[in-house]
């Protein structure tokens, strides 16, 4: 059995971050399970539904990696992180961040630009936390579990062959749609969720049943609670692609961020 979580981690301790678990049992990579936070993660599995956006964004490791490991039986390979992590501490832009907006920025998915406070120590302790039960960063194609960057953005841009990054935070379809109702621009956005969803259907099995589209209706937290976890599925599809060897890092030897090379599903 081989098995990723990924992680969409908050860049302030106030926040959620939404978890996804993916396993592949030789028939293929199926959703084991997803969460719009740690603690609903951390609950029992019947108890879990993706609105449940419980605040604080500080992981225990060792209690992720242990729920983890129970829900598929066997040790976690990859943990597959959207928040900036290095070997050193972040002060600034990095090698990673310049090279994936080298790549990428044409295509409006550059980096954001870390910084001392942010994610500053939250990326640290999630490393060292995670480091220090057996999953080292990787910079380079990993030997054995590892912890490993990721961006959603260009990712979704490979998943989609789209021509520049999709339109799909909750916080911005003001912007991407400033012509029309605010009605209007949440059938916008619940469209391009429907797309990714079913993208990512065919890369992981199950996603269309465990993420259902909230209603064009629903509350602002409800939406951005479906966000998290549509990121965090996003997450463990790049590192299962990872552990397909069809992904590459974009770095150096501090820090690295990982970009599937999307190839026909077999």
């Amino acid at each position: 059995m081989r098995s990723v979580l990924g992680i969409d981690a908050a860049w302030t301790e106030r926040e959620p971050s939404g978890v996804a678990l993916v396993a592949d049992d030789g028939s293929g990579w199926r959703l084991m399970h997803v969460s719009a936070s740690y603690a609903a993660f951390l609950r029992p599995p019947l108890a879990v539904e993706p609105v449940l956006r419980h605040r604080g964004s500080i992981p225990d490791a060792t209690a992720i990696i242990n729920a983890a490991n129970c829900m598929v039986g066997s040790p976690i390979d990859i943990v597959a992180v959207d928040m900036p992590l290095a070997m050193t501490p972040i002060i600034g832009r990095r090698t990673s961040d310049n090279l994936i907006s080298i790549a990428y920025g044409a295509r409006h998915a550059g980096t954001h630009t870390p910084s001392e406070t942010r994610p500053g120590k939250l990326s640290d302790e999630l490393r060292i936390g995670f480091h220090t039960i057996g999953y080292p960063l990787a910079r380079s194609h990993p030997r054995g579990q590892a912890l490993i960057e990721v961006y959603p953005h260009p990712a979704l841009i490979e998943l989609a062959s789209a021509e520049r990054r999709l339109a799909y935070k909750v916080s911005k379809i003001g912007k991407y749609w400033p012509e029309v109702t605010p009605g209007v621009r949440r059938e916008n956005l619940l469209d391009v969720w429907r797309q990714i969803v079913l993208l990512l259907e065919t890369r992981i099995q199950g996603v269309v049943q465990a993420l259902p589209l909230p209603p064009v209706t629903g509350r602002g937290y409800q939406l951005k609670a479906f966000e998290d976890c549509l990121d965090a599925v996003v997450c463990a599809w790049v590192g299962a692609c990872v552990l397909d060897g069809q992904a590459r890092p974009f770095g150096d030897d501090t820090s690295a961020i990982w970009v599937p090379g999307v190839q026909e599903p077999r």
